[in-house]
């Protein structure tokens, strides 16, 4: 070998050693990377669901990014590094594969990144890698936290509208979807508690603004797929929070509706009949979790407005079952139109917390 081929050869080599160094490639499958919530983890992707769903890796380096795309809807995440909220990156994955800096220019030390899905379940959200750039280190993984809570809700568990701004037409828009200030996120860092959260914006225990109800699709990872079963006993809670019966107290109401056609005909449910549906809802969830306290909640919408029969029905059904860790709350209507905001969300959080802090020991 002439003296310049050998000098172009270890050229090369050295330039390819140098990219190899200076960038890690983190497959979702990896044992480091640290999941929360209901995500179908394979080989080669990780698929997100479900709102508050998320991703968390301790690493070493100076930059890191994503490959990420969605199916259906747009998704929307945040990426918040080393526990900084005020710094949290708000990013969205469409139906094209494409690589997505979250963060740069970070001090060549430990951090702890956590990829968090803000918006609804009606997109899947696939994670392809992490990509960690700066002589890159993959570190052990954060050990799990104790206590547990999960939750089971609507639009409002879900964070619809969270991120609308004053004055913004309360549409239901991926990106006004943030479950981070929700009153169930917040709660669950109080107490610094996993958490799972299975909401979905127009859901209802009896009737829905779409064909499924939460019967029908709670026990499921992927909701459109009734294939895909969630091991209960993967995660079993301390507390479990249902918030249901917002979207039923409407459309209960509306007799053209398809959906209410489609699950009553064209007989208006009694309420016998809505006392027993919520009470065999709650049945279901305390045949998976047979030793968990279960909080029935309800609001903070005009389900619980005054004079509302459904904070009602829910005390009736809890009643029939007749079970000393079945419990009720119901949070304040709020008095205004729109989903609840930050600032109500927080309040909800306030009460959520104070109730469980008086009432369980766990």
């Amino acid at each position: 070998m002439n003296s310049y081929i050998k000098h172009f050869f270890f050229s090369f080599l050295l330039l390819n050693c140098i990219s190899s160094f200076g960038q890690l490639i983190v497959k979702p499958n990896d044992n480091k990377i640290t999941y929360m919530g209901r995500v179908t983890v394979n080989n080669d992707s990780a698929s997100f669901y479900w709102p508050g769903t998320s991703a968390t890796i301790n690493f070493v380096g100076t930059k890191v990014s994503v490959t990420m795309k969605s199916n259906n809807d747009m998704g929307y995440f945040y990426a918040i590094v080393d526990n900084d909220v005020s710094k949290a990156f708000k990013f969205s994955t469409d139906s094209i594969k494409k690589n997505i800096v979250v963060a740069s220019d970070l001090p060549y030390k430990k951090h702890t990144l956590l990829l968090y899905k803000l918006s609804n379940n009606t997109s899947e959200n696939i994670l392809y890698h992490f990509e960690i750039d700066g002589t890159p280190k993959l570190l052990p993984p954060t050990k799990l936290l104790k206590r547990k809570i999960e939750f089971y809700g609507d639009s409002i568990t879900a964070g619809h509208g969270v991120d609308l701004a004053e004055g913004a037409n309360d549409n239901g828009e991926p990106q006004d979807f943030n479950n981070y200030f929700t009153y169930d996120a917040l709660t669950a860092r109080h107490f610094n508690a996993q958490y799972s959260i299975i909401a979905r914006s127009g859901i209802g225990i009896m009737v829905s603004w779409f064909p499924e109800i939460m019967p029908e699709v709670y026990d499921r990872i992927n909701p459109e797929d009734p294939n895909s079963k969630w091991d209960f006993s993967s995660y079993e809670p301390d507390i479990v929070v249902i918030n249901l019966f917002q979207n039923d107290s409407w459309i209960v109401n509306l007799p053209q509706n398809p959906q209410f056609i489609a699950r009553f005909g064209g007989v208006k449910p009694t309420e016998e009949f809505i006392i027993s549906a919520y009470k065999n809802f709650v049945e279901s969830i305390r045949k998976v979790h047979p030793k968990s306290h279960i909080i029935c909640a309800l609001g903070n919408m005009d389900a619980t407005a005054k004079d509302s029969k459904w904070p009602g029905y829910i005390e009736q059904a809890v009643k029939r079952l007749n079970d000393n860790k079945i419990h009720t709350v119901f949070f304040p209507y709020k008095n205004r139109g729109n989903h609840p905001n930050k600032k109500e969300q927080q309040m909800m959080a306030d009460d959520l917390i104070a109730f469980i802090e008086k009432n369980i020991k766990w």
